[in-house]
């Protein structure tokens, strides 16, 4: 794949404006009427600063952009950049920050006349928001065909990480795969089957997978539009599927214990009006192992309702199993990073991805639509 630009791959940035395409899309909580949204984790502010800071220490100005939440192309108080603003200000106090890109509806059209609005005044671009670098919009396309540009070192980090992922990876190679929905993952799972030694199937995703072996899934998530498909990437060989399961029973909550419902672990057969809701301490126990023996780990998707007590066991059992492997290990990012963080094991994840979509949509397409940008930028080589 062809190099992006580095940032010593941008002309002298001394006394240069910078614009930062960053991506500070954080979990807010609070009253946003009452003025009191608050940071629940600064996780991505914190991951800017390494460019934030080679930028400075080297005379840059620097005005940050970044999107925050869905808020449709009109401003929106609940996703206001203020309490980001704030949190910036105490971590990196001369850089400035924009108002929520997505509070223009030309963000997400990818609209010219936006572009040129975004670039004004500014010298140099820097995009550091992997996690946005497979939207084809516009802070994140429209700059490096205008400016000098260059990837920042988060989005570089990521582009190399995710690269020997797709070119080199160390057999066996090992993929976890959870989340809720296979017409979701199909791209990646079938991109996924030409790399890996085994690919291990939990979260909803499964109980497509049970119903194509012939198994009844009671209440369980089902897609039977893709029963067939699941049956054909079975039988690839490749793939394993949870030998048991956690089920909630009839008048069970999902994430409200105290609703009642009867937890118990079912196998492979989940009864009419259970729910399956996690990989059972057999699959656990099975995945595990698979994990312990790779060479090279990747984990995208929880293995249940890890958010529930009652259905983490799954979710923790591979996150801890992936913590202990001896091998390169990379979880990409979402609620694969929240359960890791949540587990209090993230330091131990030979790197964790600040983008969860970009991150499968780059090891499924080996481009994203930024990386593109960055390498027709007029700096860039070749």
């Amino acid at each position: 794949m062809p190099a992006v630009p580095q940032l010593e791959d941008l002309p002298d940035v001394s006394g240069r404006s910078v614009l930062l395409r960053a991506d500070f899309n954080v979990p807010l909580s609070g009253d946003p009427e009452a003025g009191e949204l608050q940071i629940d984790d600064d996780l991505r502010i914190r991951a800017a600063l390494p460019t934030i800071e080679w930028l400075m220490e080297r005379g840059a100005r620097i005005t940050a952009c970044s999107h925050l939440g869905r808020p449709k192309g009109k401003p929106d108080p609940r996703y206001s950049m203020e309490p980001v603003r704030r949190r910036l200000a105490e971590l990196a106090p001369d850089v400035e920050l924009q108002e929520n890109l997505r509070f223009d509806a030309g963000e997400e059209a990818n609209d010219p006349a936006f572009v040129e609005r975004l670039v004004e005044g500014h010298d140099l671009y820097v995009n550091d928001a992997f996690g946005a670098a497979h939207r084809a919009h516009a802070s994140i396309v429209g700059p490096p065909a205008r400016l000098p540009s260059a990837a920042g070192r988060l989005l570089a980090r990521e582009v190399e990480v995710l690269g020997r992922l797709i070119e080199a990876p160390e057999q066996p190679f090992v993929a976890v795969l959870g989340g809720s929905k296979v017409s979701d993952k199909l791209g990646i799972i079938e991109a996924l089957l030409e790399k890996v030694d085994r690919l291990l199937i939990g979260g909803g995703m499964c109980f497509t997978f049970l119903r194509a072996l012939g198994m009844p899934v009671g209440d369980s998530l089902l897609e039977a539009d893709q029963v067939d498909n699941c049956r054909r990437l079975h039988e690839t060989g490749k793939i394993l599927i949870p030998e048991d399961v956690v089920a909630l029973g009839p008048g069970g909550e999902i994430g409200n214990p105290e609703a009642g419902g009867e937890v118990r672990m079912v196998g492979q057969h989940v009864p009419d009006g259970w729910k399956g809701l996690d990989i059972g301490p057999g699959a656990a126990a099975a995945f595990a192992e698979t994990i312990s023996e790779a060479r090279t780990v990747l984990w995208n998707g929880p293995m249940g309702v890890f958010e529930d007590p009652r259905f983490e066991a799954g979710t923790r059992a591979v996150a801890e199993a992936v913590a202990e492997t001896g091998g390169f290990t990379v979880v990409g990012g979402g609620d694969s990073a929240s359960a890791v963080a949540k587990f209090g094991l993230a330091d131990a994840i030979d790197h964790v991805s600040t983008g969860g979509g970009a991150s499968l949509e780059f090891l499924e397409q080996g481009d994203l639509p930024g990386l593109v940008a960055l390498r027709k930028a007029p700096n860039a080589h070749g």
